[in-house]
This record gives C-alpha cells, sequence and structure tokens, in this order.
C-alpha cells in the first residue's frame, strides 16, 4: 500500500490518538449523512453500565472472568436507541453469517444514517471496508468509534493493526496499549506490543 497517499489521514489518525475525546462531528464521514435528522441515543443508563463494565474488565483477575464481562459489554453495545436500527442490524448480522457482504454493508449503511450514535453499526462496517481493502473508510468510521467510545477495545486493536501496517508503529503501539489497559486479555495483543516495543523504543515491554 503506498503510504503518500494516505499521508492526510493518518495526521487524521494521529489527531484521533492524541486528542481522543474530539468531537465526532469532526471527524471525516465514509458518507454523507443527514446533519438535520434527530440523533437517536441509547438509554440514559447506557453510558454508566458500559462504564462500570470496563472498568471491571480492566480489573478482570483471569480471562474467565474477563470473556463473562466482554460478553456483557457486547450485548450492552447492542442497545441502538431505535427500534428500527435494532431490526436493521439483526439483518445485517443474518446478512454477514451467510457471508452476504454486500447487503450487510447496505444495511449498515441505513443503521448509521438512522443512529449515528450506534457505534457497533460503524464497527460492522469498519470490518467489511478492511476486509474489502478500503482502508480509508475503515479508518475513518474507527475515528468516529472511538470518539464515540474511548474505552472501545476491538476498535482500538483494529486501529492499532491498520496502522502496523501503514508502518505507523508508534502510532500502532498507543493504540494496542490503550485497547490493553481496557481489556488486559485481547489475544495477541501483548505479541503485537512486544513486537512494536522493539522497533519503537528499543526493548520489549
Amino acid at each position: 500500500m503506498n503510504g503518500r497517499r494516505l499521508f492526510p489521514l493518518l495526521i487524521a489518525a494521529l489527531a484521533l490518538i492524541a486528542d481522543i475525546g474530539a468531537a465526532c462531528a469532526q471527524a471525516p464521514s465514509p458518507r454523507k449523512e443527514h446533519s438535520n435528522r434527530k440523533s437517536l441515543k441509547p438509554p440514559p443508563n447506557h453510558s454508566v453500565r458500559l462504564t462500570a463494565l470496563y472498568n471491571a474488565l480492566a480489573k478482570a483477575p483471569n480471562a474467565e472472568t474477563a470473556k463473562i464481562i466482554e460478553t456483557k459489554i457486547e450485548i450492552a453495545r447492542l442497545q441502538s436507541g431505535s427500534a428500527t436500527a435494532d431490526l436493521l442490524m439483526q439483518r445485517a448480522r443474518q446478512s454477514l453469517a451467510v457471508k452476504n457482504k454486500r447487503l450487510a454493508l447496505e444495511l449498515l449503511d441505513s443503521i448509521v444514517s438512522i443512529a449515528p450514535n450506534f457505534v457497533e453499526a460503524r464497527v460492522q462496517r469498519a470490518t467489511l471496508y478492511y476486509e474489502s481493502k478500503n482502508v480509508v473508510r475503515a479508518l475513518a468510521d474507527l475515528r468516529v468509534i472511538v470518539a464515540k467510545d474511548p474505552k472501545h477495545y476491538q476498535a482500538l486493536t483494529g486501529l492499532g493493526i491498520i496502522l502496523e501496517e501503514l508502518g505507523e508503529d508508534k502510532l500502532a503501539l498507543d493504540a494496542f496499549r490503550r485497547a490493553t489497559a481496557v481489556n488486559p486479555y485481547i489475544e495477541g495483543a501483548d505479541e503485537f506490543i512486544k513486537k512494536l516495543s522493539l522497533k519503537v523504543e528499543g526493548r520489549e515491554i
């Protein structure tokens, strides 16, 4: 991949890592969304519950406990605040299960338009973009995800993988460290951190 062609996007990724709480309105969006559409949000206690689960995950004593908490986090994240978005998400997941990626992408686009604060739709879409080699749009979605949910360890891990592939080792290392600070039991993350630490800092962790 030609890193020079993606230089502006890497600058955007740098901004994401440096200022994780930047307003998502300033983030690039893969598709034009209606700015005048009322933003549907998850239930009011959604953020509180996720924060509690993230804190519990960071302190999990072992991988088995972590896996239980991860499942609870996944369930909590699937609350979009929109019955229509939830239904479309079910259809999108079914489409992914049968490898109908084209239909899944169309459904995910619709979900993002209806419920732009529903980060899991962007997570699935970013994965599809990455699998289809559309790194620009994958990174754009990841930027929005992490801006909305700074502790989304899967998004941070995905960001780390992409940045490492682009040769941005320092940024990739930062992303992996942020991910493991939330979830110390991410499979394979320690190996990435060891490898990148050696390349960036000249030493292993």
